[in-house]
């Protein structure tokens, strides 16, 4: 899970405990000032036909303006000691929360069932308020899911 900080009036959250590390943004004005975080789910294989790698991102709102959310989440593959690609992009504008109805999914159906490293990357862009560029980063799985 990561945490990315709207303001940098919220610095005075990371000396109360948070361990992640925060992105700043330029200060925003105050109505704009707030904390959200940006998680996803690791890749899967889907369980509805056909054999696809899939992925979810969302965000959840801790403080702050903004009630929606565009949600654009990559899936990235990377073969053996390679580099990390993205295969396929998703995105949806979506409410706080995550659940089925609060979150971007994102798909690429499989060619074969080869062993390839699989991550997704996700951004939040809050509508009508200052964010950061930082994206999330989901944990890297072994899925039998190649292209």
């Amino acid at each position: 899970m990561r945490i990315f900080l709207v303001s940098t009036a919220s610095a005075a959250l990371i000396a109360g405990g948070l361990t992640t590390t925060p992105a700043m943004a330029a200060p925003a004005a105050p109505s704009e000032v707030g904390t959200y975080i940006t998680n996803g789910d690791r890749v899967h294989v889907s369980s509805t036909p056909p054999r696809t790698a899939s992925a979810h991102g969302w965000w959840i709102k801790v403080s702050g303006a903004g009630t929606k959310a565009k949600v654009t989440i990559w899936l990235q593959m990377k073969k053996g000691s390679g580099r990390w690609r993205s295969v396929a992009k998703g995105q949806k504008t979506v409410k706080s929360g995550g659940g089925s109805s609060r979150r971007a999914n994102v798909r690429k159906t499989c060619a074969n069932a080869q062993k390839r490293q699989w991550r997704s990357l996700i951004d939040v862009d809050i509508i009508g308020v200052s964010d950061s560029p930082e994206k999330a980063v989901t944990k890297a799985v072994t899925v039998r899911c190649g292209l």
